[in-house]
C-alpha cells in the first residue's frame, strides 16, 4: 500500500521553506551591506589617518624600499633586512670581489664536510708542496698564514685560517682537500653559484686573488644569507682571533666585530677590487630586532674603506644618522682604522 501526503500539508511545507529561504537571503544581504560599509570606512580612514607617516619617515623600515641616500657614493652595495627581498643600490655590475670569494669556499667545504658546533672535523696534513705554494704567494704579497710541512690542521682550524686572517694559501689547501684539485673545486663554486641564482658571478680561483673572479653585491648577499645559516660558519666569522699550530695567534680582519651590531662576515681588497666587505649586523628597526645582511664592493681604498662604507650604510639603514642619536647602547658608530692590510684580505 502506498502512502500519499495530503495536498494541503504539502503546500504548507512549501510555503514554510520559501519563507525560510527569503529570511536567509535578507540576513545575507544585511551582512554584506555592513561588511561593505566597514571596508569603505576602513579604506577612507587609512587614507586620511593622522598617523600616516610620509615615506621618508619610514627610513629603513623592514620590507620597504630604501632611500637612495643609504647607498655608498662609490662602488656598489646591496642589503637584505630579515628575510625580505634583497635591495640593490645603483651600479650593479660584475666586478672583482677579492677575498669575499672565500665565503663560497667555506660554504662549499662545510656543505661537503658538515661540522656541528664543538666539532673540529677531520685532520688535514700540510705538505712540502703546500709550503712552496705559501712561499710563492708570500713573494707576491698575498695574504697567507705561516705553515710547516707535516703540520696538521683540523677542518675547523683550516676554515678559521681561511676566514679570519684571510689566508690564500689555506684556500688552495681546502680546495684540493675537498675536490682533489683547484680546477675541480672552482667548477663546483660556479655550479653552486648558478644553483643559487647568482647569475652575474664567475669564480676563477678559491681565494679571490684573481681579478677575474667577479660578482655583484646582490649576488653575494644571496650567498652570505645561505652561508650564515650554517652555525659553524656563523661562529667562525664572529670570532675575533684564534691560535693555529704554526702561525700562532691570528686576528680577524673584520675590525667591526662587536661594534654597531656587526657579527661577521668577510673582508676583501685588491688593487682592482678596492675595499669590499660582506657583512651581517643586528640592530633595531621600527622597534624590532632585525638582521641586516649586506655587501659593499669597489670602495676606494683597501680593507678599511669597505668596513667604513658598510658601517655608514648600516647606520643610515637603522636611521641613526637621521636622528642624530648615538646608536645602540655600547656600540660605536665608526670603526677604527685596522692594522696595515695585505693586498688580498
Amino acid at each position: 500500500m502506498t502512502y500519499r501526503e495530503p495536498a494541503r500539508t504539502t503546500a504548507r511545507r512549501i510555503r514554510t521553506r520559501r519563507i525560510r529561504v527569503a529570511a536567509l537571503l535578507v540576513v545575507i544581504t544585511a551582512i554584506a551591506a555592513v561588511f561593505g560599509y566597514w571596508l569603505l570606512a576602513s579604506s577612507a580612514s587609512t587614507a586620511t589617518s593622522p598617523i600616516d607617516v610620509p615615506r621618508s619617515e619610514h627610513h629603513g623600515a623592514v620590507g620597504e624600499a630604501l632611500p637612495s641616500t643609504v647607498w655608498p657614493a662609490h662602488g656598489q652595495a646591496a642589503v637584505q633586512m630579515g628575510q625580505s627581498p634583497v635591495q640593490a643600490g645603483p651600479n650593479q655590475h660584475a666586478a672583482p670581489i677579492a677575498s669575499v670569494a672565500k665565503v663560497m669556499t667555506a660554504y662549499l667545504v662545510l656543505r661537503d664536510h658538515p661540522l656541528r658546533s664543538g666539532e673540529d672535523g677531520p685532520t688535514i696534513t700540510l705538505t712540502d708542496a703546500d709550503v712552496a705554494d705559501t712561499d710563492r704567494r708570500r713573494r707576491q704579497q698575498e695574504s697567507v698564514v705561516s705553515i710547516a710541512a707535516g703540520e696538521q690542521l683540523t677542518e675547523l682550524q683550516a676554515l678559521q685560517a681561511l676566514l679570519l686572517p684571510s689566508a690564500n694559501n689555506i684556500a688552495a689547501v681546502l680546495a684540493r682537500w675537498d675536490a682533489g684539485s683547484a680546477d675541480r673545486f672552482v667548477a663546483r663554486m660556479n655550479a653552486t653559484a648558478r644553483s643559487l641564482g647568482m647569475t652575474h658571478t664567475r669564480y676563477t680561483d678559491p681565494s679571490g686573488y684573481d681579478d677575474a673572479t667577479v660578482s655583484t653585491a646582490t649576488d653575494q648577499v644571496r650567498l652570505v644569507d645561505r652561508a650564515m645559516r650554517l652555525p659553524v660558519f656563523a661562529s667562525i666569522v664572529a670570532t675575533p682571533s684564534v691560535t693555529l699550530p704554526v702561525a700562532g695567534t691570528v686576528h680577524n680582519t673584520n675590525t667591526l666585530l662587536g661594534r654597531n651590531g656587526f657579527v661577521g662576515v668577510k673582508t676583501g681588497s685588491t688593487a682592482a677590487a678596492g675595499g669590499c666587505f660582506a657583512f651581517r649586523a643586528i640592530s633595531w628597526i621600527g622597534g624590532k630586532r632585525t638582521t641586516i645582511t649586506g655587501v659593499v664592493l669597489g670602495q676606494p681604498g683597501q680593507v678599511e674603506a669597505g668596513l667604513a662604507a658598510a658601517d655608514a650604510m648600516v647606520d643610515r639603514v637603522t636611521g641613526h644618522s637621521r636622528r642624530g642619536g648615538p646608536g645602540l647602547p655600547g656600540l660605536r658608530r665608526r670603526a677604527p682604522a685596522p692594522p696595515a692590510a695585505s693586498p688580498n684580505q
